[in-house]
């Protein structure tokens, strides 16, 4: 796999290199989760997701417990049930308890899509942004950082100031640094 990444990167020097004889190449980064942790939007999403996540949990506990009920119940009136009613009732009890394991499992797919849902307006106005930013700065290239992988760069420079633009263009404001104690 590491073996494409560099053909891969190989192959898109070149490809730039040449391109960059026809023409000036500005290449940018940025990190578009980090743009977007700082929209003010993104606290109301969090506080609907939370929202439904509680939804979602609560139904599944109140489902859990009812199957609970009915589990002891059975297990307290089983010596008194005839073969056939027992049967019946741990098929039920089975069927109940795929029911809600296919119901945990449904849960997480909505709540997936649920937030899908609250982020794609986010996205798409953050990706307007640095399409936006990219075109009024003469930007070429523009790569994303992802979350937990290394950003793919075939250049950058130190003052690339691309994420702060962004952020100005959204009407935002690049947080402070954390200051650094002084050494001695």
């Amino acid at each position: 796999m590491m073996k494409v990444k560099v053909i891969l990167s190989a192959v898109a020097l070149l490809c730039v290199g040449f391109a960059a004889q026809a023409q000036e190449v500005k290449i940018g980064y940025t990190n578009v989760e980090f743009i977007m942790d700082l929209m003010p939007e993104m606290e109301q999403i969090a506080a609907d997701i939370k929202d439904y996540e509680t939804q979602l949990q609560t139904t599944m506990q109140l489902k859990g417990e009812d199957f609970q009920r009915q589990v002891q119940t059975y297990q307290q009136s089983m010596n008194t049930m005839t073969e056939e009613a027992r049967t019946a009732k741990e098929k039920e009890l089975t069927d109940l308890q795929a029911s809600l394991q296919k119901m945990e499992n449904d849960s997480q797919i909505s709540y997936q899509r649920k937030l899908g849902e609250l982020l794609s307006p986010i996205q798409t106005k953050v990706i307007n942004a640095i399409n936006a930013v990219a075109a009024e700065n003469n930007y070429t290239h523009i790569f994303a950082e992802s979350a937990g992988q290394a950003p793919i760069l075939l250049y950058t420079k130190e003052e690339d100031k691309f994420t702060e633009l962004v952020l100005a263009k959204l009407g935002l404001e690049m947080p402070a640094a954390p200051a650094t104690p002084a050494t001695n």
